[in-house]
């Protein structure tokens, strides 16, 4: 049976939207993924919908007030947690906020990245495949398949 872990990732644009705020994971030695760069979300609580998780996540994370949001699709990550855990993730990207974000967090530093430049940071294999779709101008959404196996991707799909 699939019984995936809902998340919620969403990826926080500059006021000129030429850069994307990331946590640079690199506080937590046994964090499972340490050394990469993420956008900001986790894992959805039972008393809230996936709008609500992503804008309570960016509020813990970076201390932001997300005023303009969009939900750009989902990932179904079968496989990816340490112990081969199932995610399904809901991304969006926040085109406005209020307040000014955290330097840093539990999880890492928050850094701002240039839009150009994700693709050449440390990230997960995934990413890189569907990163390009949350931040394209197609205004439909995306619906990723990325199965991992011990920490790599084995297939990628989308639709929209």
């Amino acid at each position: 049976m699939y019984q995936p872990i809902i998340g919620t990732l969403g990826f926080v644009l500059s006021k000129d939207h030429k850069k994307v705020l990331l946590v640079h994971r690199n506080k937590r030695k046994s964090d499972h993924q340490l050394g990469k760069y993420n956008g900001l979300g986790g894992k959805l609580e039972t008393h809230e919908d996936v709008l609500q998780g992503m804008k309570r996540e960016i509020l813990e994370e970076a201390g932001i007030d997300c005023t303009d949001i969009v939900l750009r699709g989902t990932v179904n990550w079968p496989g990816f947690g340490p112990n081969g855990e199932h995610w399904l993730g809901f991304v969006f990207l926040i085109k406005e906020f209020s307040g000014t974000p955290f330097t840093s967090n539990h999880e890492g530093d928050l850094v701002w990245v240039d839009v150009l430049d994700i693709s050449n940071l440390s990230m997960w294999e995934g990413d890189k495949y569907f990163i390009p779709l949350v931040l394209d101008a197609d205004p439909r959404p995306f619906h990723a398949y990325i199965p991992y196996k011990n920490g790599k991707v084995v297939d990628f799909s989308f639709t929209r």
